[in-house]
């Protein structure tokens, strides 16, 4: 049915339920059908992000002789899917410091973006002081812990490979706001593999002799994590600066007896 009031046009529902057309809104819409759903019973309610989508693989980071090396793969998966091969995930901040980033894509991308505002800041006072790698350290641990006090946490661990001073660097940040520093650290699957491995060559190494034992601890990883891959990208952080190195194939070796011939050979059944 149809009526006028003030000059003011209503039309009643089936359902007995006035429309204004005038409300905030409404303009350009229709009358609400009889039998249609409430608004407010269609809108869904607020929820969280439960995992992460689109992941990266562990990040692995070790102190040596002169600085500090991380070094991850460029691998982003969705799910078990290898969808996109060729993802940089260390990110260089200022003059002093790398962040690495392993769990989900795209909340690493907001912590980047975080950071970018965060050193655009830091930049802009022009006061001489710069913030340290553990001024970045203490500032992500206080950006995961408050997310995750709202219930809804960025889904990464992150290590923060820096050198200012005169000292190496080297602290972990999980999705909850745990932070700590060690002279060895691995994200992800790394931590079950990688980490005896780099423990056993301590951080009394040359530059050469450090990329060696992180090459060889991708490649443990890459023999056994399906969510991994063999293009990886190495990043160090001396007294001189910041060197990021483009991403490359590491070797492996697949010629075994037992990868050649997979037949079960195991004992016979009766």
């Amino acid at each position: 049915s149809h009526f006028c009031c003030d000059n003011m046009s209503f039309m009643v529902a089936g359902n007995g339920n006035m429309f204004n057309p005038l409300t905030p809104g409404a303009f350009g819409t229709q009358a609400p059908r009889a039998n249609a759903p409430s608004s407010r019973a269609a809108v869904e309610p607020s929820t969280r992000t439960q995992q992460p989508i689109m992941t990266g693989t562990g990040v692995l980071g070790l102190k040596f002789k002169d600085g500090v090396m991380l070094a991850c793969d460029t691998l982003a998966s969705y799910g078990s899917t290898a969808l996109y091969r060729g993802v940089q995930r260390l990110q260089p901040l200022g003059d002093y410091t790398v962040i690495g980033g392993s769990g989900d894509i795209s909340d690493f991308q907001r912590i980047k973006t975080l950071l970018t505002e965060l050193n655009c800041f830091d930049e802009a006072y022009d006061d001489g002081c710069r913030m340290t790698p553990r001024d970045i350290h203490q500032y992500l641990g206080r950006v995961m812990y408050n997310r995750r006090n709202k219930f809804d946490p960025l889904w990464n661990q992150l290590i923060v490979a820096g050198y200012r001073d005169g000292k190496p660097f080297l602290g972990s940040v999980d999705l909850i706001g745990t932070m700590y520093e060690d002279e060895v650290m691995a994200t992800g699957f790394g931590s079950y593999m990688a980490l005896p491995l780099m423990r056993k060559a301590g951080s009394n190494l040359t530059k050469e002799e450090a990329k060696k034992v992180l090459e060889d601890c991708l490649r443990v990883d890459y023999c056994r994590n399906c969510r991994a891959t063999d293009m990886i990208q190495i990043a160090t952080v001396t007294e001189q600066g910041i060197e990021i190195g483009e991403p490359y194939k590491n070797t492996s070796y697949w010629d075994y007896e037992g990868f050649k011939n997979t037949n079960f050979r195991g004992p016979k059944a009766y």
